[in-house]
């Protein structure tokens, strides 16, 4: 059996590795619990988090067919094999290994600890509520915030369209690959492996379609009817294809913002793209002189921001959560953060240039009866901060870490 020992902490110096915000966590839980699980989008940087992190444990992937094949065939001579601690690579590969997991990790003469990572999240979730509950920590890993890629603020970031064809995940910036080319063998990657073998599709050309269709309405409010009619399947079947994307780290879903001050509101959720450089490809974007003028250039933005903001929570353990708002006559919060009885409006322009107006929704909406929030805030894509000492200014996204 590989049982290939990780590489050692000095990679934590290595150009190719770029540390992340969530280490801290799973080191802590780690010292905790049995059983660490991480999972997230292909080519997240998991297996690489893992292998720094645990240097001393012996790694076994399970995409091997001859490691797979010893997993399933004698699993307990599999973990004595192992010994006391490993890392088990995409896990949800050998399903009926969790029983096994639990039997050996509640021994109470031996202390044991196994690492876990897995793309299809849902596969690896349900083993997880059916054998390891309460013996296990889950962690998401996401591609690479901005402020995990350029840790100093922020004159060193690239031009936005640079930044948001490029996309975040790892492999990408480590060894400086073309994006189109990347994110084209990714797309059928996760349309051969992932799809094909989680949702029985016969049609990939129609999911791919369906993919394409989805990517022209981030950063929008979701309509599955409208979507079901444009690509001829029922309202069901897109609403199966959207868990999946969801599940699997592509897509996000912001719901509404449920606080009744106002009763005439949206109700479906926003969907958003986590990596702007995969959305892009979708659009058929190529170029960053494309991107500058394309119609959904505003819609690409915003979506670069919420995705941006919901990968933070997430690698930072944080408890907040992120809702827009939108009432019937058209007025609408792009984005809302709520963590405890804190809410933060924020407004998201996609302009180069200030414009007094920007502002105008954020001062109509913090004036509302019962409205939960005193201040706002607006993020653009200048360079100049605006209004800095009032209740909503405007300032770069870039520096948007120092005020959120």
């Amino acid at each position: 059996m590989d049982t290939r020992e990780a590489p050692s902490t000095s990679q934590h110096t290595s150009p190719r590795y770029i540390p992340r915000k969530i280490e801290g966590l799973v080191r802590k839980y780690a010292e905790q619990y049995p059983v660490v699980a991480i999972t997230g989008p292909r080519q997240s940087g998991k297996t690489t988090l893992v292998r720094v992190l645990f240097p001393e444990y012996p790694y076994v992937s399970l995409e091997s067919m001859d490691n797979r094949q010893r997993a399933e065939d004698d699993p307990r001579q599999f973990f004595k094999d192992l010994g006391n601690r490993a890392i088990l690579d995409e896990a949800q590969r050998v399903p009926s290994l969790f029983s096994y997991l639990q039997e050996h990790v509640d021994d109470p003469t031996e202390r044991r600890q196994y690492i876990l990572t897995g793309s299809h999240q849902f596969l690896l979730m349900e083993r997880i509520t059916q054998s390891l509950a309460g013996r296990i920590v889950l962690f998401n890993l996401f591609p690479f915030t901005v402020d995990e890629l350029f840790p100093r603020l922020p004159e060193g970031l690239p031009l936005t369209a640079e930044l948001l064809l490029k996309g975040f995940y790892p492999r990408i910036h480590a060894q400086h690959l073309d994006p189109t080319v990347w994110y084209s063998g990714y797309t059928q990657t996760y349309l051969e492996r992932d799809v094909r073998s989680i949702l029985n599709v016969s049609n990939l050309r129609q999911f791919e379609t369906f993919l394409q269709v989805l990517a022209g309405n981030s950063g929008q409010i979701l309509n599955k009817a409208s979507l079901a009619n444009r690509i001829g399947v029922s309202e069901p079947t897109v609403q199966r294809w959207i868990s999946v994307l969801q599940t699997s780290g592509i897509v996000a879903l912001l719901p509404p913002y449920h606080r009744n001050f106002n009763k005439r509101l949206q109700k479906s959720p926003k969907v958003v793209f986590l990596d702007p450089g995969l959305l892009c490809y979708l659009l058929g974007v190529r170029a960053e002189r494309e991107l500058g003028i394309h119609p959904l250039y505003g819609q690409v933005f915003e979506s670069f921001i919420a995705g941006e903001l919901y990968k933070r929570i997430a690698h930072s353990g944080s408890h907040a959560r992120l809702y827009y708002w939108r009432d019937r006559s058209g007025h609408e919060i792009d984005l809302l953060i709520e963590e405890g009885s804190h809410v933060l409006p924020i407004e998201i322009k996609a302009a180069t240039t200030y414009h007094p107006g920007f502002a105008k929704t954020l001062r109509w909406w913090l004036g509302l009866p019962d409205c939960p929030a005193k201040e706002g805030l607006v993020l653009y894509d200048g360079t100049a901060e605006i209004g800095k000492d009032s209740p909503y200014p405007c300032i770069p996204w870039g520096k948007m870490r120092l005020y959120v």
